[in-house]
């Protein structure tokens, strides 16, 4: 991936920071509400403006309270993210004037290292004139005019930030190794789900060794899904923290919908989908709705014990989510269930290795060849039924598509072939095709009758 420079967003809540991002990086990928405090974790992204190549984040509303509180850990973040920025935007809200926050902020930023941008957004018509008179007080220079909703100002935006950003000294991309196959399919993609409070954010911490995403006893902390790149010995990992999803009809609030509905996009994004419990909560009911949603997406799916430091009667523990997976989730034997610790590390490679294992079997083609030949064996085995006393004939099996594995079967009166029959097929495919545990997709095709007419 190119090293890319970083521009950092930065700001009281509610002035426009987030709709600034999504400007930005061309999708609307941060959460946008009317009211203040809707970003908590620092969100990255891609951005072009111009021709200017970019790392961009969204940063929480910085708030001046104390550092222990919820507010106080995302001023941590938005502090973590000027230091590691070549270039911050400062931005205030021109219609609602300078506050006595946006001082003590520009008082900080003062002090910082990184070069500061100041941007008057909601710049637009005659509303926001005295407020970027009064941003002049601010000691940051003329600040740049703009409206991110409605993408006025972008060019006076790329003037101020070319002096700061170098887009010819930008890194090359980096080579893929040409035996490391990894390489070739990409990062692996890994979104962490679950209920509120399983540990989802504390998990990605302790992988990378940083407190990059806000933690804390507080459930529903996590609103934006967080895409976050790693590397693990080696090989790259794209890792997405999500917002804990409760039961449909606890969800109320417009913003826990708008969580819940971008927890599930980072489900169809991601490739393996780590299904997160709480090992002092066991297994329950939400837990399997969760895992039926990656499952219907056709993600491959691992279920991993959070908070087994602390687990009491592991073994029984451990057995009974089994055995209710088993149940709950039938359409999918033989599901990864691993047992982990966020708070102290243990198990996590273990959860790596296996997710990696785990793509590869999602990702895996079998020859029309091979497929045909234990095809015959499994039809031999177990035919088809003949209901009505007509007989199904079923002619071969060929493997449409990978992530995840498709599979057409062509005969006669498969619209009749029941679905204990196709179950026995996908479960034979899984078993002796080294598919697994992922999901499987059989559709059944028969040829066109040329007396139909």
């Amino acid at each position: 991936m190119p090293n890319l420079p970083v521009v950092a967003i930065i700001g009281r809540p509610n002035v426009g920071k987030s709709t600034l991002f999504n400007r930005l990086v061309g999708k609307k990928l941060a959460l946008v509400d009317d009211r203040p405090g809707v970003t908590r974790d620092r969100r990255e992204g891609d951005a072009s403006l111009i021709g200017l190549d970019f790392r961009v984040i969204d940063t929480a509303g910085y708030e001046d309270q104390d550092a222990a509180s919820l507010p106080g850990r995302m001023r941590q973040q938005t502090e973590a993210a000027v230091a590691q920025a070549d270039v911050a935007l400062f931005l205030i809200d021109a219609r609602a004037g300078i506050v006595p926050l946006d001082a003590e902020i520009a008082r900080w930023l003062r002090g910082s290292t990184t070069p500061i941008v100041l941007v008057a957004n909601k710049a637009e018509g005659r509303a926001g004139e005295s407020g970027i008179i009064e941003a002049l007080g601010l000691g940051l220079g003329d600040p740049v005019q703009l409206s991110a909703e409605h993408g006025e100002g972008m060019g006076e935006l790329f003037e101020a930030l070319l002096p700061h950003l170098e887009p010819d000294g930008q890194a090359p991309a980096e080579e893929a190794p040409e035996d490391e196959e990894f390489y070739e399919q990409g990062p692996l993609k890994l979104a962490i789900i679950g209920r509120p409070n399983a540990g989802k954010s504390t998990l990605i911490n302790r992988m990378l060794g940083e407190e990059r995403l806000i933690t804390g006893p507080e459930a529903g902390i996590t609103r934006d899904s967080i895409a976050i790149d790693w590397m693990w010995e080696g090989r790259p990992v794209r890792l997405i923290d999500t917002a804990g999803m409760r039961k449909r009809a606890l969800v109320q609030d417009k913003l826990e919908k708008l969580s819940v509905a971008d927890a599930l996009h980072a489900i169809d994004f991601a490739e393996v989908v780590v299904l997160l419990l709480d090992a002092t909560r066991g297994l329950e009911a939400q837990d399997l709705r969760i895992a039926d949603a990656a499952l219907q997406e056709g993600r491959a799916l691992i279920v991993a014990i959070n908070k087994w430091d602390v687990a009491e009667n592991g073994s029984s523990l451990f057995n009974g989510i089994r055995s209710a997976l088993e149940e709950g989730l039938s359409q999918v034997k033989g599901l990864p269930v691993l047992t982990v610790s966020a708070a102290t590390g243990k198990g996590i490679d273990t959860l790596i290795k296996v997710a990696f294992d785990t793509r590869e079997a999602w990702s895996r083609r079998v020859g029309t060849g091979e497929l045909n030949r234990w095809f015959e064996k499994a039809v031999d085995a177990n035919p088809p039924p003949a209901p009505g006393g007509k007989r199904i004939k079923l002619r071969y099996l060929t493997q449409a598509k990978t992530r995840p594995p498709g599979f057409v079967l062509f005969g006669t009166r498969v619209d009749q072939l029941p679905m204990s029959y196709q179950r026995y097929l996908i479960n034979g495919i899984r078993r002796d095709l080294g598919f697994g545990a992922v999901p499987v997709r059989l559709t059944l095709r028969a040829p066109k009758n040329p007396f139909d007419r």
